[in-house]
């Protein structure tokens, strides 16, 4: 009986469970199989030591790419680690000029009773310049007006 009421205790005192995004990213140096898949373990490897999960509260995992990474499915690493579970899918990221390059990245969606604040996302090797410090990134800019627009809002202020 006092083990019951011990449990009801606990459970009550628990925070809800939420699911959290987890985020991270790795570099690779070639587009080779067995290095892409390398480092995306090492990257699950470290999320999941990081933020002590259970695989089993792991609800789905998106992988992308950048499009010159090719060789794999970055999710198969996951495979390998035994996420047999979880939904997992991979797609690339867009083709940005002058972004970074040979990166493999994820976003784990995480059922867990931890707060936003207390997820610990993991940016290794040259993928650390993807997450600068957040007060360091530039305020939102107005929106541009298009030449066409300029030109249209000109003509009806002449009019």
């Amino acid at each position: 009986m006092s083990n019951e009421k011990d449990r009801t205790n606990d459970d009550n005192a628990r925070s809800p469970m939420m699911c959290r995004g987890v985020r991270g990213a790795i570099t690779v140096g070639s587009d080779r199989e067995d290095e892409i898949l390398e480092a995306t373990r090492e990257l699950l490897q470290a999320l999941v030591a990081a933020n002590e999960m259970s695989v089993d509260d792991i609800a789905s995992v998106y992988f992308t790419t950048t499009p010159d990474l090719t060789s794999t499915y970055p999710a198969f690493a996951a495979r390998q680690l035994g996420w047999y579970d979880a939904a997992l899918l991979c797609g690339h990221e867009m083709a940005v000029p002058g972004g970074l390059v040979r990166c493999v990245r994820v976003l784990i969606h995480w059922n867990t009773p931890k707060t936003a604040k207390e997820i610990a996302h993991m940016y290794l090797r040259e993928a650390h310049s993807l997450r600068p410090d957040r007060k360091n990134v530039p305020p939102v800019r107005p929106r541009q007006m298009s030449q066409v627009e300029a030109a249209v809002k000109f003509l009806a202020m002449t009019l």
